[in-house]
């Protein structure tokens, strides 16, 4: 008889966890962000003049040419692929990470026309652990900057202010440091994001 009254208040237990867990709650959690911030809670799409999505804010994807400053290196899939988001793994003693931070050293000086002693910012030639963060520093977009600004026709201090208005913060205002949304910045630069 004990045993049924223990299985009961057991199965009662369950079915109301159940509700709370699986019907109030994400109801509550999805009212709570379409009320309070229905653009991020929707993914920060960034749409096209037809309304079809084609980039997110909150995610980085790689720009091709030099008329783009460039996102940090990415490890989650071919690039920025959200289904395999993630870091290479590779230890501080492993060759093939060394061997790659060397070779995207050299490139980055190169398409900068920086000096074989000039210091690289590390986010220009690591890739973050999520593989897809959308900010570089405020540094590596300071040192991108002349070549975009000469390949794109465009004065030094007028794509100086557009970086310092795609620059976000420190988050609650003392956490990390203030980053340049490169996703924001490029798609301004071709007039698709305002």
């Amino acid at each position: 008889m004990n045993i049924l009254k223990e299985l009961k208040v057991s199965v009662i237990v369950t079915l109301i966890l159940l509700i709370i867990c699986t019907g109030i709650y994400p109801v509550f959690v999805f009212g709570a962000g379409q009320l309070f911030c229905p653009q991020k809670a929707n993914g920060s799409l960034v749409l096209d003049k037809e309304g079809k999505p084609i980039a997110s804010t909150l995610i980085g994807q790689a720009f091709n040419g030099d008329k783009y400053f460039n996102p940090r290196p990415s490890a989650a899939g071919q690039g920025y692929d959200a289904t395999s988001s993630g870091g290479s793994n590779l230890g501080p003693t492993s060759k093939a990470l060394h061997d790659n931070v060397q070779q995207r050293i050299a490139d980055y000086r190169k398409s900068n026309s920086l000096s074989d002693s000039q210091l690289v910012p590390a986010d220009a030639v690591e890739a973050s652990a999520s593989g897809l963060d959308p900010h570089i520093s405020i540094k590596n977009a300071l040192i991108q900057l002349p070549r975009v600004a000469k390949l794109r026709n465009m004065n030094e201090d007028d794509l100086k202010k557009l970086v310092n208005q795609y620059t976000d913060g420190r988050d609650f205002g003392i956490l990390g440091e203030p980053g340049v949304n490169i996703v924001k910045l490029n798609l301004a630069l071709d007039g698709k994001y305002k």
